[in-house]
Order: structure tokens, then C-alpha cells, then sequence
């Protein structure tokens, strides 16, 4: 479905005035430009689109981390970042701006609308994505505030940490019950519906009936649980939450993007990292993709040395794939291992690296152009959950219905990537002269030139642990560069894809000059908690060892 674009940019602003008035401007004990009231018309919207931005944060982080982003030739001053010496002051920003702007306004509506009927809606929906945000914190930092957070109003104002795997299972929880919330007002009481303008995320289906509209955050939320309980899961001890899971509701079938109608002046903010300032010039050359990924794209089939054949998405992501951009020039894709200093090739020059640049791919792939929405949850991603909660048997479906449903991811990943802007699906204006070109026949193509590689022909793998590898795979292609930071965290979880510590960098996932010793793949387990909660919330703060700490659901 085509989502139209939404703009509640003015939304945004007038909320500044809006929220600011009072009844006697002119009273000296009153600041008129210190809000304490909003309608929640004005906050959810925004809250959603400062996610959005938190979400491609976390896809910063998660690019370095998880074997996506390599350091670029002509550039020093790295640090830290290729030794994985962390120290409290490294992603400081990930902590603060996701507990001071989107979830302090989700709180803000929770608390305004709690046990209020006309506005059941935004209660749920503020619910889901404070388990969206509260999700991403614990995986990258532990245990976090949880209980006592965001209580400052109150006096509050260091808030203990909870016990992550605590965390997680109130927020199984609450997945449940706004997705009860949402059933109980759908078919009984009603409330005020959500609107485009109100809501940026699954604003597609505002001019369906509010079912179907509320029906889409309800899958939204019951993937995010499907997530937490594979997660947390492990074949011989499966999350009691399967028992509750609700299947007959599904998981979301397209992806959840949120739009709130960016354009060149107010771009993506992923394309505002990656692709182009507004007034055209790079806005980062300093980073190249890592040669570890970029063959998961290219090369003979032959395991595992080469990896994948995969021309049609590699086309669609990466500059001058294959070493042809269309006008004869033969520079290929520029590649490195992080760390590698010595011979590090620089960008190409006044080319976006991760955007496609042959005829017939510009303005799809990862970096679509800045009025592109952002990802929260892709639909691959979803599908990929759902083949390993089958082939592990936590739900129904067995090996038969895990296959589906893998290659149902697959088919996934390739319909986001040929999105353009608008979120229309667009060809490429060849595939070969025997097929016509649809997602179904480069999909077809990929499987056929992949026949034999149990990374993409899942039937070739003979173990369940091989299974797993073509799923999680195929999930850390399927989210390069668009919730990289997941990757990061199911390599944690499943040691998958594999990576050979201090093989060659196509086949090593880790910068080589990493000093960590105390895990098999030289990666930090977590981040540290923050300089600000050292300096802010000392009571509580702790030092933790990167090295070896882990978040609880790492078995490594």
C-alpha cells in the first residue's frame, strides 16, 4: 500500500503556541512560555516523529557495532571507536534523548488519558512505543530506570535501575494490555479515533475504518512482543509468554514507517546522517561499508569464503555496485574493515555511499532521498522472527511453516528496498529476457543463482543451529543500514552471521585493532551507562565492563 505523506510539522510548531497560552498573558507569577498543559492531538504526533529519530540513532550505533560501517581513507581522529575502548561519555546521546523527548511525552499522555474512554487510543498507542524506546535501552544498556523514571514532577529524580529481564516482562505485559485496550474500545466503547495528522506511523489506514487503523498498532504491539519472547527464548526453556501470544491477531505485514512528512528542508533523519545536507553537499564521508557486509552482496556462491550472489539488492544499497554506475566508470564499491588504517579507501567522491547509483536503482534502497519515512520495524524483520519461533516450535507451524514464512522474509526485504520515497514499488527496467521483473522474479533469480548455499536455500541446511544461521542471516541483510542496531543485538544473542576472529575482513565482523579478548568475536557486549547519570545520578551510577557484562538475554 502507497502511504501518502502526512505534515504535521505545522502541528508540531503550533503546539508551542498552542499549549504556551494562558488565560492572563500578563500575569508576572505565570510563564507563558512554560507549557505544563497539551492536548494529546499535539503530542502524540511528535512524540512518534522524535522515535523516529531515536530509531536512527540506535542505527548509528548499531552500523559500527554490528559489521556495517567501516572507517574511510582520508580521515583520522576515529579514537576509540576502532579499539572498542568504550569509556561513559561514547553514545551519552542514546541514554538522554530517548528518556527527555519521546518517552517523557508517551508518559505525559499515558498519565493524561489513563482510564479515559475517549481516549483510549492514544493511551494504547503512547504505551506501545514507551515499549518500543524502553526495549532499545535495555538491550544497549541493561537494566535502566524503569519504575521510578521520568518522575521528576514528583521529586524524583534518580531513579533506581530496574533488573532488565524485570523490564522486559512488564513490558510483555503491557503489550497485552494495549492491545486488550484497543479490542475493548474497537468492538465496544469507542474513543477519539487517531487521524493522519495525530498519527505518523500507520497513518495509511486513517481513511479506513478505525479498526483496521487500530488493528495495525495492535500487530505492531504483538510483534514487539514476538520479539521480546524470542529473544528471551531458548529451545529447551521457551518464554512462558508464547502461551498468550496472540497469533489469530498476527504480526505486522507491511513495515512500520514513520512520516511525517519529510522533505529536503526537514529531511529523514537517517538521510540527514547519511546522504546529503539540504544544500547538497555529503553529510558524511568519513565512513565506507565494511567489506564483511558488502559480501553478503557479491561474489561467487561458494561457502563461506564469498558468502551470496545478491546483485538485485546490492544494486538498490550500495554506490557503484559491481563497478558500474551507469555512464561506463568501473570504480567499484569502496570496502574496509573497521580499524584498518593502512590502504583504507576513501569515499567515492560527491556519491552517497550506501545509495545506489546504477540506472534504474537511484532513489531506492536504504537511502531513498529525504523525504524517505523512517523504519521503526521492517516487515522482513517481523517474518524473520516469526520463521524462528516456528522452527523452534514456540508457536505453530513446524520446519514446513518456518520455510514459508523465511522466505516470506526474503520477499520482505526486497519490497522495502525497492521502495522509492512515496513507498512505491519500483522496478528495475530489466531483469533477464525470459522473466518479466517483479519481486517475485528477482526473488526467484536470487534463490536459483543461490541454489546449494544454505544461507539463502534453507532446505540445504541439515541442523536446526544451521536453520537458525540462514534465518538470522538473512535478517542481518535484510536490516543493513535501517535498524542496524537489532543486528547487533541478534549477533549477540545467536553468534550469527558468523565471523572468523582475526580472519580476513570478509570474513571478520570486528575491527581489527579491537582489544577485547573475553568474547569469541572481539565485540563489546553493551555500551556503558552514561557520563550524565555519573554526574546527575550518582546514587545509582555504576561503572560496568564492557568486556564481559552482558544484557541478560546474551548467552555468549
Amino acid at each position: 500500500m502507497k502511504k501518502f505523506k502526512m505534515k504535521i510539522w505545522a502541528g508540531a510548531v503550533a503546539v508551542l503556541f498552542l499549549v504556551s497560552s494562558c488565560s492572563d498573558f500578563l500575569d508576572i507569577n505565570e510563564n507563558p512560555n512554560a507549557a505544563t498543559e497539551a492536548d494529546v492531538n499535539l503530542v502524540l504526533p511528535q512524540a512518534i516523529t522524535a522515535s523516529a529519530s531515536i530509531a536512527s540513532a540506535y542505527n548509528n550505533y548499531g552500523g559500527h557495532f554490528g559489521g556495517y560501517i567501516a572507517n574511510a581513507g582520508g580521515f583520522s581522529g576515529f579514537g576509540t571507536l576502532l579499539s572498542y575502548n568504550l569509556t561513559p561519555a561514547d553514545y551519552n546521546g542514546l541514554w538522554t534523548n530517548t528518556y527527555q523527548d519521546p518517552l517523557n511525552d508517551f508518559k505525559y499522555i499515558i498519565d493524561k488519558t489513563e482510564g479515559d474512554a475517549a481516549n483510549v487510543y492514544f493511551n494504547a498507542t503512547a504505551k506501545i512505543m514507551s515499549v518500543f524506546l524502553y526495549m532499545k535501552l535495555v538491550d544497549t544498556f541493561g537494566d535502566v530506570p524503569y519504575t521510578d523514571a521520568l518522575r521528576g514532577s514528583e521529586g524524583l529524580v534518580t531513579p533506581t535501575y530496574d533488573d532488565a529481564a524485570t523490564i522486559y516482562a512488564d513490558l510483555i505485559a503491557t503489550c497485552d494490555e494495549a492491545i486488550a485496550q484497543i479490542e475493548t474500545a474497537v468492538t465496544g466503547v469507542g474513543g477519539t479515533r487517531l487521524t493522519a495528522a495525530s498519527d505518523p506511523l500507520f497513518a495509511e489506514f486513517a481513511g479506513d475504518p478505525v479498526a483496521d487503523h487500530m488493528e495495525a498498532w495492535q500487530k505492531f504491539a504483538n510483534t514487539l512482543k514476538l520479539k521480546m519472547l524470542v529473544r528471551i527464548s531458548t529451545p529447551a526453556n521457551p518464554a512462558a509468554g508464547f502461551a498468550t501470544l496472540d497469533t489469530s491477531l498476527g504480526f505486522i505485514s507491511d513495515d512500520a514507517i514513520v512520516d511525517p512528512g519529510y522533505e529536503l528542508n526537514r529531511p529523514n533523519p537517517a538521510w540527514a546522517t547519511w546522504g546529503k545536507t539540504v544544500a547538497g553537499a555529503l553529510a558524511n564521508s568519513s565512513r565506507v561499508p565494511t567489506t564483511y557486509s558488502y559480501t553478503f552482496f557479491g561474489g561467487t556462491t561458494t561457502f563461506p569464503t564469498a558468502k551470496i550472489n545478491d546483485p538485485y539488492r546490492g544494486e538498490t544499497i550500495f554506490v557503484n555496485f559491481g563497478g558500474n554506475n551507469g555512464s561506463g566508470a568501473v570504480t567499484a564499491t569502496p570496502t574496509n574493515q573497521l580499524g584498518n588504517e593502512s590502504g583504507n579507501p576513501p569515499i567515492i567522491a560527491g556519491q552517497v555511499t550506501w545509495a545506489g547509483t546504477q540506472t534504474g536503482f537511484t532513489g531506492r534502497g536504504v537511502l531513498k532521498g529525504p523525504a524517505q519515512g523512517q523504519p521503526l520495524m521492517l516487515a522482513a524483520e517481523a517474518r524473520f522472527l516469526e520463521a524462528e519461533a516456528k522452527l523452534h516450535g514456540y508457536i505453530a507451524g513446524g520446519l514446513g511453516g518456518a520455510t514459508t514464512t523465511y522466505y516470506e522474509g526474503i520477499k520482505a526485504s526486497f519490497t522495502y528496498l525497492y521502495k522509492d520515497e512515496n513507498e512505491a514499488i519500483v522496478l528495475p527496467p530489466t531483469l533477464n529476457a525470459a522473466k518479466p521483473v517483479t519481486i517475485d522474479s528477482m526473488v526467484e533469480v536470487y534463490t536459483t543463482t543461490n541454489a546449494g548455499n544454505r544461507l539463502v536455500e534453507i532446505e540445504a541446511a541439515s541442523s536446526v543451529a544451521q536453520r537458525v544461521e540462514a534465518i538470522i542471516t538473512q535478517k542481518y541483510i535484510a536490516m543493513l543500514m535501517v535498524t542496524s542496531d537489532e543486528s547487533y543485538n541478534e549477533f549477540r544473542r545467536t553468534g550469527f552471521p558468523t565471523t572468523v576472529p582475526g580472519g580476513p575482513a570478509n570474513l571478520d565482523i570486528a575491527s581489527n585493532k579491537s582489544t577485547i579478548t573475553e568474547r569469541f568475536d572481539r565485540l563489546p557486549t553493551r555500551v556503558m551507562y552514561p557520563s550524565s547519570e555519573s554526574a546527575f545520578n550518582s546514587a545509582n551510577y555504576r561503572v560496568v565492563d564492557y568486556r564481559s557484562e552482558r544484557i541478560f538475554w546474551d548467552p555468549s
